[in-house]
């Protein structure tokens, strides 16, 4: 279950991690109003299931509450990466120094969680570890030990910061730890980790929970609403009113199969000859 930017936020801030001030719009009435309450600039986000978003023109900035109208205007109901925009989130505009990453996933081959901290941030992960993998600083965790202020120093040090600056992000980075924990969290990140004259702010939020931990994490479903939170392209909502389980890859060759080995070794097969 992969949260939207504005849900993660939330469960963010009660794990204490700093946020820009803001909050979600669904007309172009309520965007402006939100501008108006930061008065001052904004950017208008929109509140989508899949990356690349700025890219994409997802994300517009407004100097202005009538200016945060018109854009809000613009992106609701507009198609980004092949999904309609049904809200943004409207919120301050940083004024960013540099951008970091942090991160904690689940390291299967390590078999556990791994946190990852780099000083590209910005940018998906994935394309860092293609161009530059040995700026990506990791460290597996020891469920037993979990992750100890001295370590979260550590890493952050590695990625340039020291003082409170560095002391800041340490302590960002073991709640994110303990969030991932406590969430059931395959994935958790902080994607840039936006330094400012302010000191450090989560510009961005992502957070994706095991679907077979849900049972333990009833009260989302009820607090964002089950529609909001588990259907994220029209196919995976298909799929689910259908009974089926769905993974939406990238490619032109889909699978259908009655098993996750099978259907495993009949996506290896297609790769193999080519697809």
């Amino acid at each position: 279950m992969r949260l939207l930017e504005w849900q993660a936020k939330e469960i963010f801030r009660e794990y204490g991690i700093p946020l820009p001030r803001g909050r979600v719009a669904k007309t172009p009435e309520e965007a402006r109003n939100i501008a108006e309450e930061i008065s001052g600039p904004v950017a208008v986000k929109a509140q989508i299931p899949v990356g690349g978003r700025g890219k994409a023109g997802g994300i517009r900035f407004a100097e202005t509450p009538e200016e945060a109208w018109k854009v809000a205007g613009e992106l609701l109901g507009s198609f980004v990466r092949g999904v309609e925009v049904k809200m943004v989130l409207v919120e301050e505009k940083l004024s960013i120094e540099r951008e970091l990453y942090l991160g904690v996933v689940v390291d299967r081959s390590s078999r556990a969680y791994t946190a990852l901290a780099t000083s590209e941030g910005g940018v998906e992960i994935e394309e860092v570890a293609a161009r530059s993998p040995e700026k990506i600083i990791r460290m597996a965790i020891d469920p037993l030990e979990e992750l100890r202020p001295h370590r979260a120093r550590w890493m952050v040090k590695q990625i340039g910061l020291e003082g409170r600056r560095m002391l800041s992000a340490a302590d960002i980075l073991v709640k994110l730890y303990r969030l991932a924990v406590e969430m059931d969290a395959e994935l958790t990140e902080i994607n840039p980790l936006a330094v400012t004259p302010d000191g450090l702010m989560a510009a961005d939020a992502r957070l994706n929970i095991d679907d077979n931990a849900l049972w333990r994490h009833r009260d989302l479903l009820e607090r964002f609403g089950e529609s909001e939170l588990l259907d994220l392209t029209e196919r995976e909502r298909e799929a689910r009113r259908l009974g089926l389980t769905y993974v939406e890859l990238d490619g032109d060759v889909g699978i259908i199969g009655n098993g996750a080995g099978l259907t495993m070794a009949t996506l290896d097969t297609v790769q193999l000859y080519g697809g």
